[in-house]
């Protein structure tokens, strides 16, 4: 008999947990709303600041937020991720083959 009313009690638990969470209000995105004009501002400045980590990323999103764009702007000095080099690179000897192209693409990945 206990172990039939531990069964019901987990089950009715279950079921209450469920409807509730099955009730909870989604995020905006998901549901279909649109966003306040700040909250879309909050996601363009993120959106910009992609690849920022720590203090140099809220930096740059309150500024963006604040409306100083050349503060929110990636930095020119800024070194390129090893990927990034080789795209670049594979986009500037795009024309070459073989050995050429292996060559160039070396010299410009040491010259970025």
């Amino acid at each position: 008999m206990s172990m039939r009313f531990s069964l019901l009690a987990a089950s009715a638990a279950l079921v209450f947990a469920t409807a509730s969470f099955a009730t909870t209000p989604q995020s905006t995105a998901a549901s279909g709303k649109t966003m306040s004009s700040s909250q879309q501002k909050m996601a363009d400045c993120s959106h910009a600041a992609k690849g920022k980590t720590g203090a140099d990323y809220k930096s740059s999103v309150s500024a963006c937020m604040k409306g100083d764009t050349a503060a929110a702007a990636p930095a020119a000095d800024t070194k390129m991720t090893s990927q990034q080099r080789m795209s670049a690179c594979a986009k500037e000897n795009a024309g070459k083959k073989g050995a050429d192209y292996k060559s160039a693409v070396s010299a410009c990945m040491k010259s970025h």
